[in-house]
């Protein structure tokens, strides 16, 4: 995607002493960012607030990133927001969540038209609650014809259960008669996975310090830089993305193979 330098520089003025735009090589930006959004909970406990104010002060830092990566020129941002796992929660806090989630998209969707970006859903966002669901379609309808970053949000997603599913449709291509097995490649499982037609993350930044997939990407993870920070989500903030930016820009990805000298 093409940067617009001048808001871009806006956007990263009063810089920090240890980051700043001209430690970010704009030319050699990641293609597709991913992000597993964790320390909510803890974020909440540590002030003494109910888990539920984590999930909302989480919204803040989700919506810096949404603008960070947009005036970075990525092609792709994804974030994890709720697992297949995460039914097992309280009743209380599924409904919170489920609730957030709709209102959220709401009040965001004017921002995805500012910076003409289109959703994307991975997950079987078919088994939420109704209104949950209709205000996520309402956004897939209405971002449709974006052509700028692809924001995609992982609900009820889990790794296992995706590459589950993908074989299942795979199996039954084969049985239709549309498929022969000696034809079944990467690609062809890459494209039916949920992130069928987008390129495998560059980058996956996971907070609060956690040393784990949690079940999130397991085929396109294979070989995506990680990026791990302490930082509790809701305090994760523009600068912090840019220094993941520049820690990704130091690293030399090999993809299995060695260092041409």
């Amino acid at each position: 995607m093409q940067i617009d330098t001048e808001k871009l520089k806006a956007f990263y003025a009063d810089a920090p002493d240890d980051i700043s735009l001209d430690n970010i090589a704009l030319d050699r930006m990641p293609c597709h960012v991913s992000i597993i959004m964790d320390g909510n909970g803890r974020w909440a406990k540590a002030r003494g607030l109910d888990r539920s104010e984590g999930h909302k002060a989480g919204v803040a830092s989700l919506r810096e990133t949404v603008t960070a990566s947009v005036r970075l020129g990525l092609d792709v941002l994804s974030v994890y927001a709720f697992s297949t796992e995460n039914w097992r929660r309280s009743q209380y806090e599924v409904n919170m969540l489920m609730h957030l989630f709709a209102t959220t998209l709401v009040k965001e969707l004017p921002l995805f038209h500012e910076h003409n970006v289109q959703l994307k859903f991975l997950g079987d966002i078919e088994k939420l609650p109704i209104e949950t669901y209709k205000v996520f379609k309402r956004g897939l309808d209405e971002t449709a014809d974006h052509t700028g970053m692809i924001f995609a949000l992982a609900v009820n997603y889990g790794g296992r259960a995706e590459i589950t599913r993908a074989c299942r449709r795979i199996v039954q291509e084969v049985h239709s008669g549309k498929l022969n097995p000696e034809d079944i490649d990467e690609d062809t499982i890459s494209a039916e996975l949920y992130t069928g037609g987008l390129p495998d993350p560059d980058l996956l930044i996971r907070t609060s310090g956690e040393m784990r997939l949690s079940n999130y990407l397991l085929w396109q993870l294979a070989y995506s830089e990680f990026y791990v920070t302490d930082t509790y989500w809701p305090d994760f903030n523009k600068w912090d993305f840019l220094r993941a930016i520049r820690a990704y820009q130091t690293r030399n990805r090999r993809f299995g193979g060695v260092e041409n000298r």
